[in-house]
């Protein structure tokens, strides 16, 4: 696991790189919602607010929103979900990743959690 991931409540995980924030699903929130069958991803270049529904994934269980972590601009998107959205299940922390947002200035992940702290909150679920 990469020692650098931060989660939020939502069950989305953030990787910081820079002024550029990578954002997927956690692996509970994959298994949660089953088989990922369609990825519905924001344009290049939209505006987000934290807290705005940024992309939707459909399971054959439920339909979901992904949350944005941080407010930016949407700068790249994982075009091969489009074809295979499958990779949010097979590979959630790698080729599963959904968008990268970028912020101005240093990101703000203070209120995010670490791995430790987000699987003592997955006990809470």
């Amino acid at each position: 696991m990469n020692e650098q991931l931060r989660f939020t409540k939502e069950h989305e995980w953030v990787l910081v790189k820079g002024n550029i924030i990578r954002v997927g699903i956690s692996d509970y929130a994959q298994n949660e919602l089953g088989d990922i069958v369609f990825v519905d991803l924001p344009s290049i270049g939209d505006i987000v607010e934290e807290g705005e529904g940024i992309a939707v994934l459909e399971s054959v269980k439920a339909v979901s929103d992904v949350y944005a972590p941080v407010s930016g601009e949407i700068v790249a998107i994982n075009e091969a979900l489009e074809e295979s959205p499958e990779l949010v299940n097979e590979s959630p922390f790698e080729a599963g990743w959904i968008v990268e947002i970028e912020v101005a200035g240093v990101a703000q992940t203070g209120d995010l959690m670490n791995q430790q702290e987000y699987e003592a909150f997955l006990k809470g679920v």
